[in-house]
Order: structure tokens, then C-alpha cells, then sequence
């Protein structure tokens, strides 16, 4: 007779479940640096990320609207249709409606377009909303009992006895049993809408406003379509297909890839019952320039990104998922680790309250604010006396540090107008010379003087070649981005970009033309003789190139190089590079490695420095070593990953068994000449079998068919 050991899990019920509140400020000034600012720090801090998390809802609300505008309208249009008794509406109300709204690969950002549709369908539409994910609808049964529970908002049993669901196509009968029938929703749906027809019966109503009320939509959304099981999904439409006279259903498809997946998924005999309509969404890459622009490219919030932390969430975007969301993640991020790590972050805020935060600062900060670079490059530009006040007379270091941080917050307020208009110039231009998103002229201009490049002197060439109506219909897009700008000088080089558009505005191409034709006349190429010698001809292109050098420029032509000296002289006083500002780092976060190490992790890396170094991650000082070996005290996989790295490409099992035995035998503390050092016995092969287990889910090994007992190695190199 043999006995069975069995583990079951019994979940505690919601009422017994203790609600543990975390201290947010706590956490946050636990080893925190700069600890006597840190609680103004902390509430800075959350301001800002409350501030991005507002900001990014609004904006992702006001980019959504027009395609969940479209999708309302969509499902109230759907819905109408099943009142009308003419042909068509009858021959559309024998087919599924279903809206294909394809989202772009950002799959991140799903759930919160998802999340805005359901609560504006629930809204305005209809109540009877459910949303699947193909994770949880493995199979039909699942699927059935998900979009139970979440319209009916009740337990769904999975015990009742199955009912079987026939449905004939070409001929054929399917049978198909499940669980969860969509009898018991259509049974729910007449209830409810026999309900909503009493309650409204003692009310003065109209007969078309009782039928609309009848006749809500019952919506599912499915979020990931490409994920879902194809055999599955074409069951569920098959069967909702039976009920569609009883229950107004209507899908909502979300796709990442293409329309086209539709068809992949689903045969004819399916995808026919469907009434498609195509829905495409703003692409991510539009959605982040507008994240950009709000967010990061303007003076009103005062937390910036240096050139490597921006490179590093811009490339991470690129590169990895396309998620607007994970890259507001990643600024929120860098944002908690800036005013961790930076104790004079409480000067980063507006500017009044810069102003009073710094009268606020005490001596260990002040000593800081002597220790930044920038302020030491600041200084040593400064004379012999004013560098002795700076470094001993507190009182006069907040002085000159007050006027820093108006200059710093008026640098901001001028930098990004001149980025916007000179992105404007330069983005319609071949080639792109300065990048065509704005984002990319900024990357440049944060990591060195814009003007000094390659690419910034062939794109001025190019604004030299422009025409006429081009040149003013790029000056006016200029004075659109200079107008609401409340800085001095900001205003002053309005006035004179105005002045040069009405100038350029005022020319008289009759003028123009008469000037050509008599420059033309007078060329001496209208001298050259038919025929002539050589010494002659020679003669003859000397003068026409010394008169091309001394050729008088048109008006235009100097309208058009004043326009462009004037743009780099724009360029020049207020595209700087921040790092060349005293005090930048008050407000510049430059730790692209931390931002890196957390948003673009690397697994196999720390597993390995775990398996070679378990201390580091464990903390405990028996586990202490030296050059690189592992304690015999180290957990069983730690043991395992050291003594294969010894072995070659196939590593035989029992003398790895063996030298595995051996180490832990010398961890019991048995001597080389006990009898029981180094045997095996069956907890000590029990413990080897789940190591190399381990060992085998994380990718070390493998089972191989070469050689009898041997694994296979898969990883060479330390970490």
C-alpha cells in the first residue's frame, strides 16, 4: 500500500486580506543623499511625476479621440441598423458587425486605448461591454466563461452539465461541447431588456426611443487578436453567428500587425459572417513627437534629460517595443532617480520657487554648488577677487547663484523656440542634413555647438538656394512659433523677422527681370565669335568667371543671405549646449548607465554573475571568495554552474554527480578520510537532479543523443 503526498493551496478570502500601506516619503528618503532636503525633494518630485502622469492622459485622450469618436460612431450606427426592416439592414443584420481597429506593434499602449474605449462605450453606447485577452481564453470553454462573468458580473460554474451547440455550414454539421453556453446569455440579455421596457412603461416615451433602448449592443472586445487560437476563435464566431437573431453582438478586433490577419486566421466560411470595418490609429512615432513636444521640448517643466539619457530612451523606443508608455516610464525614471541622487534637485522648479529654495540652502549645499563642474568653469572665468568671495562668503554665492538660475531659466525660455524654427528651415530640405523630427536636431544640439557641424553648414548652403515663395512661406511658419513667446529677446527677433518678410514681400520681380536681361546682354558670351582659336576661347572664359565673381547680387538674393545670417545669428546666441550653463546639472539628469541597467536589462549577464558570485545578491559572508571561485556553501546551482564551467562541449553526468558530491560533502563538514565523504546518497542526488534542472530551464545545458548520460553545454565565456 502506498501513500501519496500532496500540496493544496487554499486561497485566504478578501476579507481576511490586510491592506499594507507603503510609505512613499520613507522609502523615498532611505538613503537618500543630501537627507536635510530630501522630504522638499520628495514632494518636487511627486509633483512632477503627478504633472506627467496628467499630461500624458490628456494628450493620449486628445490623440484617441478622433478613432474612438469613429468606433462610437461605428457601434450607434450598428446598432440603428437592426431597427430598419428594409433588404439591406437585413441582409447586415445576418453578419456579425465588427470594427478591425489596428493599434500599431506598440503593444504597451494597448490597454490604455482599450481602456478609454470601454468606458466611453459604457458611456455612451451601451453597458454590455467585455474585454478578452488571448492569455485567458486558451480554449473555448475559457473564452466562454470570460465573456460570461464579465457581462453577466457573476460567477460563471465550469461543473454544469455541457451543452452542445450544432451548427451547419456547406452541408455540414459541426458539434462542438461546452461549459458555458450563450443560451444562458441570451436568457440574461432578454431579462435585462424586459427590465429596462417595465421600468420605462410608466413613463411617457416614444416607441422608437423604447426600441433603441431594447436594442443596446453587446460588445466584446478582443485585445490581442493575432494571439488568440484560430480554432478557437473561429468556434466562438460560429456559434455566436446562431444567436445573432436574439443577441445583438458586435466585435471589436484589436490588431497589431496588419488587416490582412484577419484572413490568415480565419477561412472564408468564418471571416463571410463578419461585417468588417477598418479603423487605423495614429502611429507611435507620431505619438511620441507629441510626448516630445510636450514634455520635454518647453521651458515649463523644468526636469530635462542630458543627450545620453535622451539617446537611451529614444533608441530603447526604436529599437525594442515602439511603447509611448515604457518611454514615459523611462522619464519618470530618470525624474525619480534626479532628485534621489542629486541633492541640489530642490532648486529644480519654477522660478520664484528656485529663488526661495536657494535662501533656503545650507552650508553642506552650498559646498556642493562649489563642487560642480560647471560652477568650477564658471569660476575660472572669473577674476582673482570675485573667485575668493565665491569660495568663502556664502551670502555672496547665493547672490551670484540667484542670478545663475534667472539666466539658466531664461536660456530655456530662448533655446526652444530657435530649435522649433530652425527644425522648420531645415526639415523640408534634401537629405535631411539636421534630422526630420525635431527630436533629432535637439540630440544635436545637446551634445555639442550645433553650428560648428558639417551638416549645419551644407544645410545653410541650402536655405542660400531657396526660392522666393519658399523662403517666405518658411519665415512666416517661423514667425508662428516666435508669436506667443513672451521673452525680450524672443520678441525683438520677431520684429526683425517680420521686417524681412514684408521687405521680401515688397520686391518688384519686373525690377528683377530688367536687371537679367541687361546683365545677359552685356555677358561676353554674346561676343564670343562662332569660330576662334583656341587662345581666344580661353581668353573668353577668363572674363566670363572674373564677371561671374564681380557679378552684383539681385535684391532677392540679398533679402535671401540677410534671412539666413540672420537665422545663424539666431542659432548661434541661443542654441548652446546646456552643459556649457553654470548650474545645469541643478536640472539636467546625465546617468544614462543607470537608466540603461533598468529599462534595457540584460538576463543572461545577471544570471551568470548570480551563479558565479551568489553574494553579491544573497548578502550572506559564508559565501564570501576569492578569484573568482564558489564557496562549497553556495546553493546547489551555484556548485552545479561552477563545476560545469570546467568540463567541455559534453559534460558526463556521473562524474559531475561525483565532484558535486564531493564539494557538498566538504560544506557538511566531513573530512577526506570519513567513510561517508564524498558518497552519494539520495538527498544528495536529489538536490543535483534539481540543479541540473535548473540549469537546463535557464539554457545552460541540454539534453543530447551523442553519447549515453551526457548533457550538452550551450554557453562558453564567463560574464
Amino acid at each position: 500500500m502506498s501513500s501519496i503526498k500532496g500540496c493544496f493551496v487554499f486561497k485566504p478570502s478578501a476579507k481576511k486580506k490586510k491592506k499594507t500601506s507603503v510609505d512613499l516619503e520613507g522609502y523615498f528618503t532611505d538613503g537618500c543623499e543630501g537627507a536635510e532636503s530630501s522630504k522638499t525633494r520628495f514632494k518636487l518630485c511627486l509633483d512632477l511625476w503627478n504633472k506627467i502622469k496628467t499630461e500624458t492622459e490628456d494628450l493620449q485622450d486628445e490623440l484617441n479621440r478622433n478613432i474612438l469618436d469613429s468606433l462610437l460612431e461605428f457601434t450607434r450606427k450598428c446598432s440603428s441598423t437592426r431597427r430598419h426592416g428594409d433588404w439591406a439592414s437585413q441582409m447586415r443584420a445576418s453578419e456579425i458587425p465588427t470594427a478591425a481597429l489596428v493599434l500599431g506593434v506598440n503593444v504597451p499602449d494597448h490597454d490604455m486605448t482599450f481602456q478609454s474605449l470601454s468606458e466611453l462605450l459604457r458611456c455612451s453606447v451601451t453597458p454590455h461591454v467585455a474585454s478578452l485577452q488571448a492569455k485567458e481564453c486558451g480554449a473555448l470553454k475559457h473564452l466562454m466563461k470570460r465573456v460570461l462573468e464579465r457581462l453577466m458580473d457573476a460567477v460563471v460554474d465550469d461543473e454544469e452539465e455541457d451543452e452542445e451547440e450544432e451548427i451547419q455550414h456547406s452541408g455540414a454539421l459541426l458539434h462542438k461541447s461546452v461549459h458555458c453556453s450563450l443560451r444562458a446569455l441570451c436568457d440574461w440579455y432578454c431579462s435585462k431588456t424586459k427590465k429596462s421596457s417595465c421600468s420605462s412603461s410608466g413613463k411617457k416615451r416614444s416607441s422608437s426611443a423604447v426600441d433603441e433602448q431594447q436594442q443596446l449592443p453587446v460588445v466584446i472586445i478582443f485585445k490581442d487578436l493575432e494571439a488568440f487560437n484560430p480554432k478557437v476563435l473561429q468556434d466562438f464566431i460560429l456559434i455566436c453567428s446562431r444567436y445573432l437573431d436574439r443577441l445583438p453582438l458586435m466585435f471589436i478586433f484589436g490588431i497589431a500587425t496588419s488587416p490582412s490577419i484577419v484572413q490568415r486566421m480565419l477561412p472564408h466560411s468564418v471571416s463571410s459572417l463578419l461585417c468588417l470595418e477598418l479603423f487605423q490609429s495614429l502611429s507611435c512615432t507620431q505619438h511620441l513627437t507629441t510626448v516630445i513636444d510636450k514634455l520635454i521640448l518647453t521651458h515649463s517643466f523644468p526636469f530635462k534629460l542630458n543627450g545620453k539619457v535622451m539617446q537611451v530612451l529614444v533608441s530603447i523606443f526604436l529599437y525594442h517595443d515602439f511603447s509611448v508608455r515604457n518611454f514615459i516610464k523611462g522619464l519618470q525614471l530618470a525624474l525619480l532617480e534626479h532628485f534621489h541622487s542629486q541633492p541640489l534637485s530642490s532648486l529644480c522648479c519654477r522660478k520664484k520657487e528656485a529663488q526661495i529654495q536657494l535662501q533656503q540652502l545650507g552650508a553642506a549645499d552650498l559646498e556642493r554648488i562649489r563642487q560642480l563642474p560647471s560652477f568650477n568653469r564658471f569660476l575660472k572665468e572669473q577674476e582673482q577677487q570675485e573667485q575668493d568671495n565665491l569660495r568663502t562668503d556664502d551670502a555672496y554665492l547665493k547672490e551670484v547663484c540667484q542670478k545663475l538660475l534667472k539666466g539658466l531659466h531664461k536660456y530655456h525660455k530662448n533655446y526652444y523656440p530657435i530649435l522649433r524654427c530652425l527644425h522648420t528651415l531645415t526639415s523640408s530640405l534634401p537629405r535631411y542634413p539636421l534630422g526630420k523630427q525635431v527630436r533629432e536636431l535637439h540630440l544635436i544640439c545637446l551634445e555639442k555647438n550645433v553650428w560648428e557641424s558639417e551638416d549645419y553648414q551644407s544645410a545653410m548652403k541650402l536655405l542660400k538656394m531657396l526660392a522666393k515663395d519658399e523662403l517666405i512661406s518658411l519665415l512666416q511658419k517661423c514667425a508662428e512659433v516666435l508669436q506667443p513667446v513672451k521673452s525680450k529677446k524672443m520678441k525683438n527677433a520677431l520684429v526683425q523677422l517680420e521686417e524681412l518678410l514684408d521687405k521680401l514681400k515688397q520686391l518688384n520681380a519686373a525690377a528683377e527681370l530688367a536687371s537679367s536681361v541687361e546683365e545677359n546682354l552685356t555677358s561676353p558670351v554674346k561676343n564670343l565669335q562662332k569660330k576662334t582659336d583656341l587662345f581666344q576661347l580661353q581668353k573668353t572664359l577668363l572674363e566670363m568667371n572674373e564677371s561671374r565673381r564681380s557679378k552684383r547680387m539681385s535684391p532677392f538674393e540679398v533679402l535671401r543671405n540677410e534671412a539666413v545670417e540672420f537665422v545663424d545669428g539666431l542659432v548661434k546666441s541661443h542654441l548652446s549646449p546646456p552643459e556649457s550653463k553654470p548650474l545645469y546639472e541643478v536640472c539636467y539628469y546625465s546617468s544614462s548607465a543607470t537608466v540603461r541597467r533598468h529599462l534595457n536589462a540584460t538576463p543572461r549577464t545577471s544570471i551568470q554573475a548570480a551563479l558565479s558570485s551568489p553574494y553579491c545578491y544573497i548578502q550572506n559572508d559564508s559565501l564570501k571568495s576569492e578569484d573568482g571561485s564558489v564557496s562549497n556553501a553556495a546553493p546547489d546551482i551555484c556548485i552545479a554552474h561552477k563545476l560545469h564551467l570546467e568540463c567541455g562541449r559534453l559534460i558526463n553526468l556521473f562524474d559531475w554527480l561525483e565532484a558535486y558530491s564531493t564539494v557538498v560533502s566538504a560544506a557538511e563538514g566531513n573530512g577526506p578520510d570519513s567513510d561517508g565523504f564524498g558518497k552519494v546518497d539520495e538527498v544528495k542526488h536529489a538536490r543535483f537532479i534539481r540543479a541540473v534542472s535548473e540549469m537546463e530551464f535557464l539554457g545552460f545545458i541540454k539534453a543530447t543523443k551523442k553519447k549515453t548520460d551526457h548533457v550538452a553545454r550551450l554557453t562558453w565565456g564567463g560574464c
